[in-house]
């Protein structure tokens, strides 16, 4: 998307370069940055458009006669066929625009290998750690292994606050409904999580709390833990002990009193990994606050850091640009996989890979699954795609990565906080309050959400639409961030939220 201002005509007003907008020039629709009546002309930069329906904000509008049929292009690409002939002026959504998505293709690497120049990495106040990155929390975490265990796992935590202060900054539990039950990946996947879970650069102490009979109990968990700091780990299976919360509370008070000789010491952004995540969008998401975490992206990875992408299911319709930004052909075959896997996956249950957009998409002017696609993979910005992981598998490699994980809010920002991020960017157009295990940075893609919703919204990028450049909006999200990674506590730790969300594919016993 160009972030250069289109010349302002002689007769154009700033309130029209403010209430419509072309993204590319190849595009047929427009965006209406503000609700637009219907018979009053709007300039778009390049010309003049007369509504002949009221749109709302986020909302398309034709440029031009679009045939039935006919692919109709945003963002430069098609997002969609029209179902009937639609005049200049219309309202183009659902009534008359259909997906063009099917299921499992073949595709070609066309690599555009795109350049990336390096950049003299930031620092922020963290904790190091013994093995890996350093955490920008010291948390307390108690991990149920099995849902059984959650009322306890949650009375621990109540009762554990006592001992938040200092270097102790929270006591949190993840309950959870699985760890028995579950057969297959189900049962690998909620092993390799909770494991991936405890060895979490946040957590400065973890209790992982179990049953005694589950599938996935501590005797499965541990071993797939790799390194970790004894001194910041116990176990605990509550069949064993004759008062559990007693037993617990008191490795709790251990792990809490090693926790207090931590303190943060100036670490290397190039250490930071930082989940990209949207939920809740509107017609704004792939204009305002995609782009901004985009040019974010390009900065951390430019310092040496690591960026993950994942939603799989909403890259469907803009898979193959980030195919043709994958540094070898060896990643372009995975990214192949990991579009076509997930194809086949809503395909074995009979199920329409573009069942998406959500009814919130939709009312905040989203169409089809490529026009939430094009928009959604904006969070990568534009440099080269360096990893792609598995399901609950680590990030190793500097750079973007791609990770396989479904559109769900919980699921998806759960699954990169267990991938290794310390902290996700979330944008939105819609709003929402959750947090996932790792400090959740809500994004709002308009200026009236931000303000209406103080309380969920960390960061405004709507306020490109009032002057700033996409480029300053990047780089005071930079600076947000590395606030953020030095102790800031962003809106949904004020609030309390703390989710854990896993992914379940198939059978429960």
């Amino acid at each position: 998307m160009s972030t250069d201002p289109e010349p302002r005509r002689s007769d154009q007003t700033e309130d029209d370069m403010n209430r419509l907008v072309q993204i590319t020039p190849k595009d047929m629709v427009a965006v209406a940055l503000q609700p637009l009546r219907a018979g009053e002309s709007v300039d778009y930069g390049a010309g003049r458009v007369t509504p002949l329906a009221d749109i709302p904000m986020g909302h398309k509008v034709a440029l031009r006669d679009i045939r039935k049929g006919e692919p109709v292009i945003k963002y430069g690409f098609p997002i969609g066929a029209a179902t009937e002939d639609i005049p200049a002026g219309g309202h183009v959504h659902t009534q008359n625009l259909h997906t063009l998505l099917s299921g499992a293709l073949e595709y070609e690497y066309r690599p555009s290998r795109p350049a990336q120049a390096e950049r003299t990495p930031a620092t922020f106040p963290g904790y190091p750690r013994k093995y890996g990155r350093p955490g920008i929390r010291n948390e307390l975490w108690i991990i149920p292994t099995v849902g059984c265990v959650n009322d306890i796992a949650q009375a621990l935590a109540r009762d554990a606050q006592r001992f938040v202060g200092g270097s102790v900054e929270g006591v949190y539990a993840f309950p959870h409904p699985y760890g028995c039950s579950q057969m297959g990946g189900d049962q690998d996947n909620t092993r390799q999580v909770l494991a991936n879970l405890c060895t979490h650069p946040n957590a400065g102490g973890v209790l992982l709390l179990g049953l005694g009979c589950e599938n996935s109990g501590v005797d499965q968990i541990v071993p797939r833990m790799g390194e970790y700091d004894a001194s910041r780990f116990r176990t605990l299976v509550t069949q064993q002990v004759e008062d559990e919360h007693e037993a617990a509370m008191a490795l709790i008070g251990e792990l809490a009193e090693n926790m207090k000789r931590d303190a943060r010491v100036p670490c290397s952004a190039s250490e930071l990994v930082v989940g990209l995540k949207c939920g809740g969008s509107d017609g704004l998401s792939g204009i305002t606050a995609n782009p901004t975490i985009g040019v974010f992206s390009d900065l951390l990875t430019a310092m040496g850091g690591s960026t993950i992408l994942t939603e799989v299911p909403e890259m469907f319709g803009a898979e193959t640009i980030l195919m043709d930004r994958c540094e070898d052909e060896a990643l372009f075959d995975k990214t192949v996989h990991l579009i076509n896997d997930f194809k086949e996956y809503f395909e074995s249950y009979h199920m329409p890979v573009y069942e998406n957009p959500s009814p919130g998409n939709k009312a905040g002017g989203i169409t089809t699954l490529e026009d939430k696609a094009l928009g959604c993979t904006q969070k990568s910005g534009s440099g080269p795609v360096k990893g792609v992981l598995k399901y609950a598998e680590k990030v190793e490699r500097r750079g973007l990565n791609l990770l396989s994980a479904p559109g769900n809010d919980l699921v998806a920002s759960t699954a990169l906080a267990a991938s290794g991020a310390q902290l996700v960017l979330f944008s939105t157009g819609r709003g929402t309050p959750f947090g996932c295990p790792v400090p959740t940075v809500k994004i709002a893609s308009n200026t009236p959400l931000a303000e209406k919703k103080r309380n969920w919204i960390d960061f405004d990028a709507g306020r490109l639409l009032s002057g700033r450049t996409l480029e300053s909006l990047g780089e005071e999200l930079m600076e947000y961030v590395l606030a953020v990674a030095g102790g800031s506590r962003t809106r949904n730790e004020e609030n309390g939220f703390h989710d854990l969300a896993i992914f379940k594919q198939g059978v429960t016993l």
